[in-house]
C-alpha cells in the first residue's frame, strides 16, 4: 500500500468506538472526526464554484430552437443532486469522493447536444448514458477495466492528475490565462495579462504563500485555514478597495444571505426524445463521447484521490470499488434527471484528502454543505476562485510525489506513464490523457513481441480511444458533419 503525504503531522490516533467510528472505519483508516471534519470543509470550498459555473454554462447556452435554462433554477438543481450523491456515496462507497455536475461533460452538453435538439430532449441523452455506466457496473466490465490497467499507469494518472489539478489552480485564479490572438504568437498562454497585477492576484499569490508555508510547518488544518483566511482577506480588499474582477464569485457579503430554491427543472428530461430529432448514428456518437469521458475522468479520479489517500489495497486496488463506480453512474443518471448536466466524481475531492481525510464521513460534511447551499447560495459562494485555488496547487503538489514510485528506467512502462502525466494538463483533460497512455503501453508492448503481456480489456478500451480521439474525422466520413 502506498503511504499518503499529507498536509497533517498528528500522532496516530487511538480507537474512539462508537457505531459512526466502526461504520466508517475512521480509527481503522488512520483519522479522526476533526481530520474527517476539514476535509469536508476543505473538499467543499473547492469545489463550489460549480454552484455558479455550471448555471452559466448551461444557462448561457441555447437549443434548437432557442430556449435556454433559467440559471436560479440550475444552481437549485445542482446543489441538491450535489448533496444527496456526495451523501450516498459516503453512506455507500465510505470513501472522501465529492460528486457534482461535471465539468467539461456540461460543456459538451451546452455546445455540441443542446444546439441539436431541444434541452429535455439532450438530458435524456444523459439519462442514457448514466444507465449504460450503470450496466457496465453491474456487469462488472468497468471495475475489470480498472483491475486491468498496470500499478505504473496507475500511479502515472495519479501524477497527472496532480499537475492538472495544480494547473486548474493556477487558471482558475487567473495566474495563468490564454493569450488573447495565440495565432501571432508561439506561446499558448502566459503569466496573468502578460503581468502579475490587481488585487484578486495578490490575493492568490499570498494564499499559495500561506499554504505552502503552513504544509512545510505541518500545521494541522493547513488548506482549510488558507481558504478561510484568504477569503477573509478578500472581502476586506473587496470592501475597500472595491475590486470588480474577481471573476465568477466576488467575495461581497450579501444583503440576502437566504434565497428559497426553485426546483422547477427536477424531472425535466425526455428519454427517447431526441431519437425524434436527430439520426440514431449521431445519437449514437454523442452517448459514446459522454460514456468515454465520464467513465476515464471518474477512473482517473477515484484512482488519483485513493492513491493519494493511501487506501489503496497490497494489489493497488480500490476498497469497494463496485460500489464507488456505481454510485458514479447513478449520479450520471441523476442529474440528467434534474436537467443539471450529468454528475460525476470531483477531482477536488483531492484538497480534503490534504486535510486528512480519509472515510466517507467527510462526504457528510460536504453534502450537508451542500445542502445548506439550497438556501444559502449567497453566502456559499463568497469564496473567490482566488481564495480557493491555492488548495488547488497544494494538492497538486501531494500528489505529484507518487512519482516517485514508477520506474523509469523500464521505457516500455514509463513512456506511456510519462504521456499520460503530460498529456493531462496539457490537454486539459483526464481523459485525454488516460487515453495517450492507453493507446501508447499498448502499441509499446506490441511492437516489442509482448503484446500477450496486455489484458485483452486494455486491448479493447485503446481501441475505443482510437476511435474517441479521430471521433471528428470519423463523423465528417459518415457524414454528420
Amino acid at each position: 500500500m502506498q503511504t499518503s503525504t499529507t498536509s497533517t503531522a498528528e500522532a496516530p490516533p487511538t480507537r474512539t468506538g462508537g457505531s459512526l467510528d466502526r461504520f466508517f472505519r475512521i480509527s481503522e483508516r488512520g483519522s479522526t472526526y476533526s481530520r474527517e471534519i476539514r476535509g469536508g470543509f476543505a473538499t467543499f470550498f473547492t469545489m463550489a464554484y460549480i454552484l455558479v459555473l455550471n448555471p452559466i454554462i448551461l444557462g448561457s447556452a441555447k437549443d434548437k430552437f432557442g430556449d435556454q435554462l433559467d440559471p436560479a433554477q440550475l444552481a437549485t438543481a445542482t446543489a441538491l443532486v450535489a448533496a444527496v450523491m456526495t451523501l450516498i456515496m459516503g453512506v455507500g462507497g465510505n470513501l472522501p469522493l465529492a460528486l457534482a455536475a461535471g465539468l467539461g461533460i456540461n460543456a459538451i452538453v451546452a455546445v455540441q447536444v443542446a444546439p441539436l435538439m431541444a434541452w429535455d430532449d439532450a438530458m435524456g441523452i444523459i439519462v442514457i448514458e448514466g444507465l449504460l455506466i450503470c450496466v457496465l457496473v453491474m456487469t462488472g466490465l468497468r471495475e475489470a477495466v480498472m483491475h486491468a490497467i498496470p500499478q505504473p499507469l496507475k500511479q502515472a494518472i495519479s501524477v497527472g492528475i496532480g499537475l492538472f489539478i495544480a494547473f486548474i489552480g493556477f487558471v482558475d485564479a487567473g495566474f495563468v490565462t490564454r493569450i488573447p490572438d495565440a495565432a501571432k504568437t508561439t506561446v499558448p498562454v502566459q503569466l496573468g495579462t502578460g503581468t502579475l497585477t490587481g488585487w484578486p492576484m495578490l490575493v492568490f499569490c499570498l494564499g499559495v504563500l500561506v499554504t505552502v508555508v503552513l504544509l512545510a510547518r505541518k500545521v494541522k488544518g493547513a488548506i482549510l485555514i488558507s481558504i478561510v483566511l484568504m477569503t477573509i482577506v478578500a472581502v476586506i480588499v473587496n470592501e475597500f478597495a472595491k475590486v470588480k474582477t474577481w471573476g465568477l464569485t466576488s467575495p461581497s457579503l450579501p444583503d440576502k444571505p437566504v434565497s428559497a430554491p426553485d426546483f422547477g427543472l427536477l424531472g425535466n428530461f425526455d428519454l427517447l426524445g431526441a431519437f425524434g430529432q436527430v439520426s440514431v448514428l449521431t445519437v449514437v456518437l454523442l452517448v459514446f463521447t459522454l460514456i468515454l469521458s465520464d467513465f476515464f475522468d471518474t477512473m482517473g479520479t477515484v484512482v488519483g484521490v485513493t492513491a493519494e489517500a493511501g487506501l489503496l489495497d497490497e494489489r493497488g486496488q480500490v476498497p469497494g470499488l463496485g460500489r464507488v463506480l456505481l454510485i458514479d453512474g447513478a449520479a450520471a443518471v441523476a442529474g440528467g434527471a434534474s436537467a443539471s448536466s450529468s454528475a460525476t466524481t470531483y477531482i477536488e475531492s483531492a484538497a480534503g484528502v490534504g486535510e486528512g481525510a480519509r472515510t466517507g464521513f467527510a462526504n457528510l460534511i460536504t453534502g450537508g454543505l451542500f445542502a445548506f447551499a439550497l438556501f444559502l447560495t449567497p453566502v456559499m459562494t463568497i469564496v473567490p476562485l482566488q481564495a480557493a485555488s491555492p488548495a488547488l496547487v497544494a494538492v497538486g503538489f501531494l500528489m505529484m510525489t507518487q512519482v516517485r514510485h514508477i520506474d523509469w528506467d523500464r521505457y516500455e512502462l514509463a513512456i506511456p506513464a510519462f504521456l499520460t502525466i503530460v498529456v493531462m494538463p496539457f490537454t486539459y483533460s483526464i481523459t485525454n490523457g488516460i487515453g495517450a497512455g492507453f493507446v501508447a503501453y499498448v502499441i509499446i508492448k506490441a511492437c516489442l513481441g509482448k503484446a500477450r503481456e496486455v489484458h485483452w480489456l486494455l486491448w479493447g478500451t485503446a481501441v475505443l480511444f482510437l476511435v474517441y480521439f479521430a471521433i471528428d474525422p470519423l463523423e465528417q466520413v459518415l457524414g454528420i458533419k
